[in-house]
């Protein structure tokens, strides 16, 4: 079913806001032909009787578990079209009916708020959220994986090896038997003990990562879109971003101070790089879980502020790394620690050069390390001399 089709079947209010956000058809349908087929699905549905039933509420909630919006992680017509149709089912409900579709509810308060949507929606009043209040969700743990046998076949090893000594020495010495079944009973407690030791310093090795000097290779770089956007609704000076950096879950809500430095017409759908294992912290209420790599003028701030641009070609969750053999394929660690301020000691050495290519320099021996993708260098659309923060 086409674009037009799909509408023509919704109901007035739920119609009239789905052509004014897309401006009768132009925009907000999807760009690749497989994404406008969706879309056309989903408004379909929007416009069936039964689309706030109790099982298509259920099912609906279930898929935007791992979702911000309906259709390739865009806003779309679809996710505006289900927003209409819902709204008389949202706005009958009680908080422990909404609480008990927290996916669904969190995608109708950001729809109902994206300042893409508002200038649309205003036969729709706005529904409520007691949010403050809602029950913290119950995150069951999976079950430890049970070790194969496979995995611990080799302890054996050094029981086998001291009974394979023992009968020698024992016909070297004779009738002294028993101080060799204490010697092999201590070495073989010796040997649980190593293997025990073993075993805890390898499940401690990911964290002794962050040992030693702090280099640029700990931060994870990606390749990252900003999919919506809008300003934080206490602070004048933040942006609230929803950043796809190519993970299963969906984008990363990520707060940016560049209000007064970036305009929002700038920011939309732009390709930058995400710093994504900074510790999430919490941002006038709102927990941001990345951060934008930008460039500031050598002049401060008032010289201006541009957001690092990764080549052409970039994909979002493309890995963005340091050039040189020591650092290219090191892996990042999962969460930089805030109390050993890695970042803020590998920081000073970020800086674009001459030729506006993004570089950490390494402070002891000054060699420049570009930083990069697989398609090419990342670059300051017009700052030279910049810091990188």
């Amino acid at each position: 079913m086409s674009f037009q089709a799909a509408v023509a079947k919704l109901n007035a209010p739920v119609k009239d806001l789905v052509v004014a956000f897309t401006e009768n058809g132009t925009r907000h349908i999807g760009d690749a032909e497989k994404d406008q087929t969706e879309v056309a699905e989903w408004i379909e549905k929007a416009g069936q009787p039964d689309a706030a039933s109790d099982a298509n509420i259920q099912a609906l909630n279930t898929t935007l578990i791992p979702r911000t919006y309906l259709v390739n992680n865009n806003l779309t017509a679809a996710d505006v079209a289900i927003y209409g149709a819902l709204h008389p089912y949202f706005s009958k409900l009680q908080p422990p009916q909404y609480y008990a579709l927290p996916s669904l509810t969190r995608f109708f308060d950001h729809i109902q708020s994206s300042p893409s949507v508002t200038p649309y929606n205003s036969a729709f009043s706005t529904v409520n959220f007691d949010i403050e209040n809602a029950p913290t969700p119950e995150r069951k743990a999976e079950p430890p994986k049970k070790k194969e046998k496979k995995s611990v076949a080799p302890s054996p090893a050094p029981e086998n090896a001291a009974a394979t000594e023992v009968p020698a020495a024992s016909a070297a010495a004779g009738s002294a038997d028993k101080p060799q079944k204490t010697e092999k009973k201590e070495k073989k407690k010796k040997d649980v003990g190593a293997e025990q030791g073993g075993k805890k310093a390898a499940a401690k090795a990911p964290a002794a990562e962050d040992a030693g000097e702090p280099v640029p290779s700990m931060i994870d770089l990606r390749v990252g879109r900003i999919v919506d956007i809008m300003k934080h609704s206490d602070a004048d000076g933040l942006y609230v971003e929803q950043i796809d950096i190519g993970e299963e879950t969906g984008p990363r809500t990520v707060v940016s101070g560049l209000v007064h430095y970036i305009p929002i017409e700038e920011m939309r759908n732009k390709i930058l790089i995400a710093v994504c294992n900074l510790k999430p912290a919490n941002m006038r209420g709102v927990k941001s879980f990345a951060m934008v790599l930008c460039a500031t003028s050598k002049d401060g701030k008032e010289g201006g502020i541009e957001l690092i641009q990764p080549p052409a070609n970039a994909k979002p969750g493309d890995r963005v790394y340091f050039e040189g053999s020591e650092y290219e394929n090191a892996t990042p660690l999962p969460q930089l620690n805030p109390k050993k301020k890695i970042f803020e000691a590998i920081q000073p050495g970020f800086i674009t050069l001459d030729s506006r290519e993004a570089a950490w320099v390494n402070p002891a021996t000054k060699s420049v390390h570009k930083i990069r993708t697989k398609d090419g260098v990342c670059l300051a659309p017009t700052l030279v001399g910049a810091s990188l923060s």
